[in-house]
């Protein structure tokens, strides 16, 4: 056995004892001479040297990218999947209406960008999944453009990066090819979508970070030269737009921040070349670079954004009140300061950011069936209150009577520990509670509040509440001493029972329009207690009296504000989803996402499974290298000696760090996490596989493949050759083609794969036969039946055929169809009747149809709900079926919760000392009531455009 040599360099392989080895033609080291931190076995690959040669193949590889990431990209010509929340978030910035998503601006302003200059007015809503783009004109081909050739790009971007990493050409070439026929990178690629953008910045990161280390590694002779300089300055660039796009570029940071640390502990070790001043000179340039630029890029995004959004929106209620007050018509006057009795005000929830103490002439139907009181998020005259002494004024007759009792009389402050009533000025009833139970919060510990009694009514103990002060969140000692507007924080404790008014993230029903429940809470937690107040008038408080309003945050203010709701939005994407999968099941491809399906057809996400499972492999194969390298190396063998060894586990390691960074975090996740979420680690792995194969058929000798090229490029055209024929056979779920069931079946290999095969034709013929002489005849007798036409307006949401008005006469819902070569029309029909017909389905969470049995086993273990839907079908006149498959909302891929969740009235953040505690009630019930409330609010589908964007 070889004798134990000392610790060889290592994966930067520049020794800090300033060594080359000169290598014999197996790679050998055969003498050492003292040099700098120069790299062993490094050329200058740069890439503005390329010969016309691999321009050309560079050529070649962007344009054949082009034409499959364009192809019938106008197809489907409906709404997809996400494209409901970034499409409304593009109607949102050209209205400029505030909204709250938990992914930064960058990618959703040039996707804005894109509709705007194709003519888009913000005016279609992106509502609903399969909502047509055609007949209101909506510039959608334009939309998904951005993200298409952001898609184009990546592959030039990876053919560029592999030959700087000393690839050849033809390996290069592969790993182009590879992104190419990728079919779940050219879904997402084809959509109005995040993670095109996404990869696009990660890869072109990738690309300036490998071209300044290939000048690093060159030695001194390159250090701060305009090429050294310009690719650190790309490097930070990518970050910041990486980082704009998600937060995933966070991971991409750790990436190169830890390759950068490496660098520089290399740096350190070179008591020659370099100088502690000139160490400090690499520090501040990585530095600057590094972290300042894309710090400074990330925050001009978030100033763009809130230049955009100005005006009030959906999202609003996420954000403080301070934060609100910068929206237009949101902003409110100087109000009077010292809050008096008599006082008319408005009084806010500190917690929940924007729910006003309300009521409105609407009763209870449960309980006491009192007047209701509720959390409104908006201004609203229901939202005034006035403050009255829990004892009349005294006249020279005697107490004086009526709510104007105040009116006239010196002004009075309230005092910490005062007993008020608080009187409805609308409806004429008081602030109430008892011991009745509340009408969806049931609990023991909790009371009802209600509004009670009428005009002249003089009320009863029960209307009594007790002002204290929380000291330690109200600002400055006056507003410690009494209640003045906005700075008191105080909690109301009713007199009789000891329990304090109270709001939390629960919705009361329908019946109360979906507001939010007031409650009086004997052991609520402080946040979710504390009110203040936000509007006051009194008619002794002249113009002369002091005022006081929102301080402006600013824009660090707002940035930091809304950086916190977004990190707290995100870590709750808690609940189940229909097509969540976990971090284990990525690399083997084991489950997709459904993101469409209409007129027998269907847009499903699944990855290429000859380049998914190849690239993992290429992942699994460095591990057990850096395994066994590390045996050897502890049991004195030397192979580090060897250039090609080291560079190896250099370069592929750099690769597979990438890899890991961007994949192992997502395991502490206990969000909801999809399929695309592996897709920047994917990205890594191809470029580990590519260069695996490189070094395998060109660099190591000894193997036979290195003096064989022919054999490194059969093999090249072989493995795309394979990926080309997988890449086909999935296609029709990656551009929405028309498919049989049979050819569905055949690539199926997993059961997890859960797109329906039954939605396709059960042969060819039956989706195109006919297609011409049906168009012809719907068009020529469109006007003649259009009135005589049975309602099914949900034909065409649902994706199924028309019923037609009359035997042999095929009509299609009154409307004009599209002539779409690709829509897939029912054959003419002889003889048809129209009848209506009403029957139960049951099926699971995720759409499958249960039958009587397994609705039986379930009963009392389950709960259903009820979901209504009309479906149109063609039967012929023995009333079988026309057509084969089914096409409808079955097929509609569920809203995605990344975009998905929003607040009750607003988000559960905390601003400020009161945030120290939980957001929710102390007792384990109401702790459970919430969870309950947010799993069924999750649940409910719901459109980008209603404001309930924030999610991820």
């Amino acid at each position: 056995m070889a004798p134990k040599s000392d610790l060889p360099p290592r994966s930067g392989e520049r020794g800090a004892n300033k060594e080359r080895w000169a290598t014999n033609g197996a790679g050998r080291s055969t003498e050492q001479e003292s040099l700098d931190y120069t790299s062993h076995g490094v050329t200058d690959n740069d890439i503005f040297m390329l010969p016309s040669s691999d321009l050309q193949t560079l050529g070649v590889v962007t344009v054949i990218a082009a034409l499959v990431r364009l192809f019938r990209i106008y197809q489907p010509s409906s709404v997809v999947f996400d494209e409901v929340h970034f499409g409304g978030f593009a109607s949102k910035y050209i209205k400029g209406r505030f909204f709250m998503d938990v992914h930064p601006p960058l990618a959703k302003l040039l996707l804005t960008l894109a509709g705007w200059l194709a003519g888009f007015d913000g005016e279609f809503d992106f509502k609903d999944i399969g909502k047509d783009y055609v007949e209101p004109g909506v510039p959608y081909v334009a939309m998904r453009l951005l993200p298409a050739l952001m898609g184009v790009m990546t592959v030039p971007i990876i053919f560029l990066t592999l030959k700087a990493a000393g690839c050849r050409t033809i390996t290069a070439a592969m790993g182009a090819g590879l992104i190419i026929f990728e079919n779940g990178l050219l879904t997402q690629s084809r959509l109005i979508l995040l993670d095109s953008p996404l990869i696009g910045f990660t890869a072109f990161t990738s690309l300036a970070w490998t071209c300044f280390t290939n000048q690093h590694e060159q030695g001194p002779s390159k250090a701060f030269d305009p090429s050294w300089w310009f690719w650190l300055v790309a490097t930070g660039i990518g970050l910041g737009a990486t980082l704009s796009v998600k937060w995933v570029g966070l991971f991409t940071i750790a990436w190169i921040g830890t390759l950068t640390i490496i660098q520089l502990w290399v740096l350190l070790g070179d008591t020659v070349s370099v100088t502690p001043r000139l160490w400090a000179r690499h520090f501040l340039a990585r530095a600057f670079c590094l972290i300042v630029i894309p710090m400074t890029f990330y925050m001009a995004l978030f100033a763009i954004h809130f230049i955009c959004l100005v005006n009030p929106g959906d999202g609003d209620g996420f954000m403080s009140s301070e934060f609100q007050a910068t929206l237009n018509s949101k902003a409110m006057q100087d109000v009077p300061v010292d809050v008096m009795l008599g006082s008319r005000v408005s009084i806010r929830h500190h917690n929940t950011h924007g729910g006003y103490l309300h009521s409105h002439n609407h009763m209870y139907p449960t309980g006491s069936k009192q007047q209701q009181i509720t959390l409104y998020p908006h201004k609203d005259e229901n939202n005034a209150w006035l403050l009255e002494n829990q004892t009349q004024p005294e006249g020279l007759d005697g107490p004086v009577t009526g709510i104007h009792a105040w009116d006239a009389r010196e002004p009075i402050s309230i005092e910490d520990g005062a007993i008020l009533r608080l009187y409805h000025v609308v409806t004429d009833r008081r602030l109430h509670s008892h011991d009745v139970r509340p009408p969806v919060s049931e609990a023991e510990w909790q009371n009802e509040v209600s509004a009670y009694g009428y005009a002249g009514f003089e009320g009863d103990a029960n209307d009594l509440f007790r002002v204290e002060i929380v000291k330690s969140m109200s600002d400055g000692p006056a507003a410690k001493a009494h209640v003045r507007t906005i700075e008191t924080k105080f909690k109301l404790v009713h007199v009789m029972t000891g329990c304090a008014l109270f709001s939390h993230k629960v919705k009361l029903p329908d019946w109360a329009f979906d507001q939010q429940e007031v409650t009086c809470a004997k052991q609520g937690t402080l946040p979710n207690s504390i009110w203040y107040v936000e509007q006051n008038e009194h008619p002794m408080l002249g113009p002369e009296a002091e005022k006081v309003n929102y301080k402006n945050p600013g824009f660090l203010g707002k940035f930091w504000e809304l950086q916190k709701v977004m990190w707290t939005t995100n870590a709750g994407l808690v609940e189940s989803h229909a097509w969540d999968s976990r971090p284990p099941s990525w690399p083997m491809l084991r489950r997709g996402i459904n993101f469409w399906g209409k007129d027998h057809r269907q847009i499903y996400l699944i990855g290429n499974p000859i380049i998914w499972w190849s690239s993992t492999l290429a992942i699994v194969i460095y591990f057990i290298f850096k395994g066994l390298s590390i045996l050897r190396w502890q049991r004195g063998y030397r192979d580090y000696d060897s250039i090609n060894f080291k560079r190896f586990d250099y370069e592929i390691g750099t690769s597979v760090l990438g890899w890991a960074f961007h994949y192992f975090p997502f395991y502490l996740m206990q969000r909801q996490l999809f399929l695309h979420h592996y897709f920047p680690a994917l990205y890594f792995a191809i470029t580990a596989l590519c260069q695996v194969y490189d070094f395998a058929t060109n660099r190591i000798g000894g193997i036979g493949l290195k003096e064989r090229p022919a054999i490194g490029r059969g093999g090249v055209a072989a493995f795309l050759a394979v990926s080309i024929v997988a890449f086909t056979l999935y296609a029709p779920l990656s551009y929405g083609n028309p498919w049989t069931q049979d050819a569905c079946n055949k690539v199926k290999i997993f059961e997890t794969w859960d797109f329906d095969c039954s939605t396709f034709h059960t042969s060819v013929s039956t989706g195109f036969n006919n297609i011409g002489s049906l168009l012809t005849v719907i068009i020529s007798k469109l006007d003649q039946y259009a009135n005589s036409l049975p309602s099914a307006g949900n034909a065409e949401q649902t994706g199924a055929p028309a019923v037609p008005a009359a035997p042999a006469e095929p009509q299609i819902d009154g409307k004009k169809p599209e002539q779409d070569p690709n829509v897939t029309p029912q054959p003419s029909v002889d003889e048809s009747s129209t009848r209506r017909e009403e029957k139960v389905e049951y099926r699971d969470q995720d759409g499958n149809l249960l039958d009587e049995d397994q609705v039986a086993s379930l009963e009392g273990k389950v709960s259903f709900q009820t979901r209504y839907e009309t479906r149109t079908r063609i039967v012929d006149a023995a009333g079988n079926d026309i057509g084969e498959g089914s096409a409808g909302a079955e097929g509609f891929a569920p809203p995605h919760a990344d975009v998905d969740r929003a607040p009750e009235t607003a988000a559960d953040v905390l601003e400020d000392d009161g945030r120290e505690y939980p957001a929710t009630a102390s007792p384990e019930e109401d702790v459970e009531k919430e969870k309950f409330a947010e799993q069924i609010d999750a649940k409910t589908p719901r459109p980008g455009s209603e404001g309930r964007e924030a999610t991820r």
